[in-house]
C-alpha cells in the first residue's frame, strides 16, 4: 500500500477532535472558549467533556472576555523541534484570564524585555492554516 503523507496529520498542528472542535471552529471566528459547568458553576479551559473539579459531565462552552494578566513568561531561544525553530525566540506564557482559569499561550507583538508579570494582556488569533488559528496574547496598549 502507498504512503500518502496528504493522508497522514501534520504532526506540527494541533489535532482536533469532537470535544475541541467548538474550540478551535470559534478561534476562527475570533472567539476564545472556556467551559462552564452548570453544576459546580466553575469555568475551566482546556476544552474536554467532564469538570475537573466536580466531575460533572454537564458542562457547557461560554466565551470568554479575551482578557487577563500575564501569570508567567519564558523567552525561548533554543528549540530544534519544527516548526517552533523558525520562531525563534518566541515567548511560551501563562495568561491567568479575567473568568480565573490559566492558559497556556504563546505572547506576540511585544519584546520580552518589554513584558512584565501582571501585565494586562489580551487575546488575539494568528492563523496557522486556512482552517485552524492558534489562540495567543498580546500586552493591552492604552
Amino acid at each position: 500500500m502507498a504512503d500518502n503523507a496528504l493522508d497522514k496529520p501534520r504532526a506540527d498542528l494541533p489535532t482536533v477532535e469532537d470535544a475541541s472542535r467548538p474550540y478551535w471552529d470559534a478561534a476562527k471566528a475570533g472567539a476564545l472558549l472556556i467551559a462552564s459547568c452548570n453544576d459546580c458553576s466553575r469555568v475551566h479551559h482546556y476544552p474536554r467533556p467532564f469538570c475537573p473539579y466536580c466531575w460533572s459531565e454537564d458542562v457547557v462552552a461560554v466565551e470568554a472576555s479575551g482578557r487577563g494578566t500575564l501569570y508567567t513568561y519564558s523567552t525561548v531561544y533554543v528549540n530544534d523541534l519544527h516548526p517552533f525553530k523558525a520562531r525563534l525566540p518566541y515567548i511560551a506564557a501563562m495568561v491567568e484570564l479575567e473568568e480565573g482559569p490559566r492558559v497556556m499561550t504563546n505572547i506576540e507583538g511585544a519584546a520580552p524585555e518589554d513584558l512584565e508579570v501582571g501585565m494586562a494582556v489580551e487575546v488575539f488569533f494568528r492563523p496557522i492554516t486556512d482552517e485552524l488559528d492558534a489562540t495567543v496574547f498580546r500586552p493591552v496598549t492604552s
